[in-house]
Parts: structure tokens; sequence; C-alpha cells
């Protein structure tokens, strides 16, 4: 009979015994994780927490009879045949089609203008253009009730000066007038973006270009737009994803105007409130939540893989 001989089992190595280099990447690794932690952890205290709290209400209905009960996919199966959540959806995608192209058209002209360094007060209208972005969203809604309604205000003055009958916030208008609003208060923040990009631009490109007897506008096309392309994804993205959170507008507008035509499934976000807060069904209101998000990740997913795309073809 053969005796089994056992290796020696050898300690491992304590971190003293190790060669200097891999000391000191392990405590940077250690450093590094414990820089990380306090972030880690409040991401997911403040964001996977409700995510899995939302997924797993999305899984129950509230019933008169019975109470909360387990439903499965079927809040999922019902909200895509429900045809408020997609006229609300419908009315949030025509409006980020419009207002998001005309918002950064206006940012980056108003960055060129300031990057020209042919305006007077330049530091002044800088401040002044961003400002607006300052301004809470609700006392910007307020404002601008106030200033656009016909009850009382800047409309109502002109409509009884000139015997007009303007009404920006008629059922026909009201999608225009948030419109308005938003670009507003965003147009500064999106120009701030495109001048620092700008301002980055080296010199000896404009030197070379004035050598080359390049103008203006050459300049613009040849130099500054390409410089702004990649601003303009990011850009891009941040405006879809705040377009389709839009909620104090509609929440806020019908009580300063009336007949407005802003009705409680105007947005998904005004009509999962309403679902949560009013109609009691929290679950319903998850899963709208969540495929709303998914949509919205999906869309700037898409923008950010065809800007990416177009700047390896270039």
């Amino acid at each position: 009979m053969s005796a089994t001989v056992r290796a020696p089992q050898v300690p491992p190595a304590a971190a003293e015994d190790l060669p200097a280099p891999r000391r000191r990447r392990r405590r940077g690794r250690q450093v590094g994780w414990a820089f990380v932690a306090p972030f880690g952890a409040l991401f997911a205290v403040v964001f996977l927490v409700p995510i899995g709290y939302a997924a797993y209400l999305s899984l129950f209905q509230d019933r008169l009879v019975g109470g909360r009960t387990f439903a499965g996919l079927g809040n999922y199966a019902k909200l895509m045949g429900d045809e408020l959540f997609w006229d609300g959806a419908g009315r949030v995608v025509l409006f980020t089609a419009v207002q998001v192209p005309v918002m950064l058209t206006l940012a980056m002209a108003l960055a060129l203008a300031l990057d020209s360094r042919r305006l007077r007060g330049e530091r002044t209208l800088r401040v002044s253009i961003f400002l607006p972005y300052a301004v809470p969203a609700i006392v910007a809604t307020l404002m601008w009730g106030f200033m656009l309604g016909i009850r009382y205000g800047l409309v109502r003055d002109l409509n009884d000066w000139l015997g007009w009958s303007l009404n920006p916030f008629q059922p026909g208008t009201t999608l225009i007038s948030i419109g308005v609003m938003v670009t507003w208060a965003f147009t500064g923040y999106n120009m701030l973006i495109f001048y620092s990009v700008l301002r980055a631009v080296p010199h000896e490109l404009y030197e070379a270009a004035a050598i080359d007897g390049a103008g203006q506008w050459r300049v613009i096309q040849a130099i500054k737009l390409p410089a702004m392309r990649g601003a303009l994804v990011v850009t891009v993205i941040f405006s879809i994803i705040g377009t389709f959170q839009i909620f104090n507008e509609p929440q806020i507008l019908p009580s300063l105007v009336a007949n407005s035509g802003i009705t409680t499934h105007y947005t998904p976000n005004l009509y999962a409130y309403h679902l949560a807060f009013t109609g009691s069904q929290q679950g319903y209101a998850a899963a709208l939540a969540l495929v709303m998000a998914a949509f919205t990740i999906a869309i700037a997913y898409a923008v950010q893989i065809r800007g990416m795309k177009r700047a390896l073809d270039q």
C-alpha cells in the first residue's frame, strides 16, 4: 500500500513579500475602490434601488376587490394597447422633433456670434443668455403663464390695445408655447457647451485659414462646425432626455390658463403622475415609467452611435 505524499502547503504571500511593483498596483486598486465606493453606494441608493422597486411594482395591480395582486407582465401588455399613453408619447415625440433642432440651431448661432469677438459686451451677453437656465422650472412656468395668458399679462394688454384675439394657450398652440418656454430656458445651457468647445479650438488653425485667405463663413464651415460635432451629439442626447421628461409645464399651466387642451395624459410623465397619485395605480404607473425610460435610452443610444459613426467616417 503506497502512502500518499502531500506537498507542503505554502501560505499565501503576505503583502510585504510581494515585489514592489505588485504592491504598488494593489495599493493603487485599493485606493481607487476607496474613492469610488462613496459614489457607488450613493448611486445604488438613489438610482438602482428606485429602478428595482419600480420594476417590482410594475408586476402588480391594485384592485378594489382583492387589493394588490400579482399580474406578471399584465401591466406592460395593457400599456401597449393604451390609447392615452400613445397619444401622450406621440405628442412628446413631435415636440422633440421640432423643438430640439430649433433650440440647438439657435444655441449654435449664439455660440458662433460670441466666439466671433465682434459683439460688444460679450461677457454680459454670455451671462444674460445663460441666466434663464438658472431660473427654477416652476418659476419660469409661472412667469410665462402670467405673461402669455389672456386673463392678465402681456398678451391680454396687446389684445386690448390692438384689438387682437391672440391666445397662445388654446389647444392648437399650447404645445408651441411650451416649446417657447423650454427653448428660452435651455438655449443658454447648450450655447455654453458649444462656446466652450469653440474656445478650445487651437488658434493655429485660424492663423492657417487667414494665411490661405479664408473668410469668416469659410472658417465656420471648415473649422468651427466640425469642432462642434462632438458637442452636438452630447447636446442632442441631453435635449432628448430632457424633452421626454416634460412635466412641470403641463402640470402647472392648467391652473393659470383656461381651455389649454392639457389633459391628464398630455405627456407620459403627467399620465404616470395622475395614475400613481390620483388613480391609485402605482403598478401601472411604474410600468409606464420603465417603458418610457427604455424608449428614451434607446433613442439616445441610437443618436450616440450615429454621431460616433459620422465622426469616425470623417
